[in-house]
């Protein structure tokens, strides 16, 4: 019959069709649903609790941005019916926003949270409203709002501008001793030029910090952590603190020594730090070797583990040393400092680390040359070979070029520094009125760029000595025979 009448057997598809949609898996679902939670409600006591925007004194509720952060973070907030979308403060961010009067499920600890998104249409107030089980309340309420406080700190701690603090001579005009600028260095740990392993260890071991709240407070210990980084001028510890307090998301607290009157005044310093920071004190050992500053010994001490340095929690406290061996062990001893990372001098790997990130290269037909070079005991610091590449971006076998010129360079002068040293029996050559310095400092060497034209000098004043030596030899034999041969004639 359908094939005789072909406008019954549209009809037919079209009255199926609708039936199909009517009775679908989403439609039976959402009418069982409905009529499971009218039975639950009639079932159950409810309790409820409303969190206003405003309190009487019309003072915004803190507690409401609180949960209202948290209610926009939770992924149920996607599968709503009805959710207002914003663009955010970065570049292609989008933010999901409740809308008035939205109601949104949370599941806690097996209890279903309801929270409701209303709005006076009259004064236009807002107020979130929490509902659930009245038998749930002893069980779920506390750690309910706990679990809200915390969440909320961490999405704050994400979207946090690190700022970085410096303290100013005292002065009675001004509130406090640090003044604060937005920190935007664009460094991150994992563009750090660092051996592989070393760096993934940092990583690993700045994201337990992040967590072991409970197990530092089970220890009996302050919830803070010590890093010292030494090495070389140059070598990258500044940029690694910049990493750190941007992957920890803390503020920087960048402390000058040299402007800190004495020791009282290095203790209310330290008060006035607040948590989740980052604390930095550069070239310690120029402080406790030198005596550059006003503060005793005792008082460094007592700010990196005295009483003081318990009065605040969740701290990363840095130290950078270009040399470590002259300190006295008592300062580097476990629990004044944690962690010992030592930044050296650059490598054939850390020259390809750089050379990857500088001029994009993975390998090169120089390569061999450089490590040949570095091979001979020459050595620049990472800055600058860093330096090297960036000016020569545009040509990456002339930035390489550059670099053997400079390693090759380096290790002239080593030798010459000690052929001075030799011949001049001190550790440095330096010359009235001029910049041009040569001077070495253990196995690393210390390289100025203006030293090449002082290498030639000490090339030239080298084969001068050598002629003379052996000119005066020649001279000594000389007289040695004329003596000999007078001697036999007599």
């Amino acid at each position: 019959m359908f094939l005789l009448n072909p406008i019954l057997f549209c009809l037919f598809i079209i009255t199926s069709c609708l039936l199909i949609r009517f009775l679908s898996k989403t439609s039976i679902l959402y009418i069982l649903k409905t009529r499971l939670q009218f039975l639950a409600d009639k079932f159950y006591v409810y309790q409820f609790y409303r969190v206003p925007q405003f309190n009487e004194h019309i003072q915004e509720n803190q507690l409401y941005n609180k949960v209202y952060t948290y209610l926009n973070s939770l992924p149920c907030v996607e599968d709503s019916d009805f959710t207002n979308l914003f663009s955010g403060d970065k570049p292609n961010e989008i933010n999901l926003v409740l809308d008035p009067n939205q109601v949104v499920i949370d599941n806690f600890l097996g209890a279903r949270m309801c929270w409701i998104n209303q709005k006076c249409e009259k004064t236009g107030s807002k107020s979130l409203v929490l509902k659930f089980r009245k038998c749930d309340k002893r069980r779920i309420l506390r750690p309910y709002l706990q679990h809200i406080h915390t969440v909320f700190d961490e999405i704050e701690q994400r979207r946090k501008e690190v700022k970085l603090y410096i303290n100013v001579d005292d002065d009675p005009q001004r509130n406090g001793r640090w003044i604060s600028v937005p920190f935007t260095h664009p460094a991150t740990i994992d563009s750090v030029v660092m051996e592989s392993d070393l760096k993934n260890k940092v990583k690993s071991d700045l994201e337990t910090f992040l967590k072991s709240k409970q197990y530092y407070h089970r220890l009996g210990r302050v919830w803070k952590r010590s890093y010292l980084l030494y090495g070389p001028a140059g070598t990258g510890k500044s940029t690694f603190v910049a990493a750190m307090a941007k992957s920890l998301g803390y503020d920087i607290y960048d402390l000058d020594l040299s402007k800190v009157s004495d020791d009282t005044d290095l203790k209310l310093l330290l008060l006035q730090t607040t948590t989740k920071s980052l604390i930095v004190i550069e070239d310690l050992d120029r402080y406790l070797v030198e005596k550059q500053t006003a503060v005793s010994s005792s008082g460094i001490l007592n700010f990196m583990d005295g009483i003081l340095s318990c009065c605040g929690e969740e701290r990363v406290m840095v130290f950078t040393m270009n040399c470590k061996d002259q300190v006295d062990p008592t300062v580097l001893r476990p629990g004044r400092i944690d962690v010992h990372l030592q930044f050296p001098l650059c490598d054939f790997n850390a020259f390809k680390s750089l050379a990857s990130s500088h001029l994009g290269l993975k390998d090169h037909k120089l390569f061999p040359q450089v490590e040949e070079v570095f091979q001979t005991g020459a050595s620049l610091t990472p800055a600058e070979i860093g330096e090297i590449m960036i000016a020569n971006r545009s040509s990456p076998s002339r930035a390489l070029k550059s670099v053997i010129s400079a390693l090759q360079s380096n290790a002239e002068a080593k030798v010459a520094n000690r052929i001075a040293q030799r011949l001049s029996g001190s550790g440095s050559v330096r010359e009235n009125g001029s910049v041009r310095v040569v001077e070495e400092s253990g196995d690393s060497g210390i390289f100025c760029k203006e030293s090449i034209h002082t290498v030639k000098e000490f090339r030239k004043l080298y084969g001068f000595l050598r002629r003379s030596k052996r000119e005066s030899m020649d001279f000594v034999d000389s007289a040695e025979k004329e003596k000999e041969n007078s001697r036999h004639e007599s």
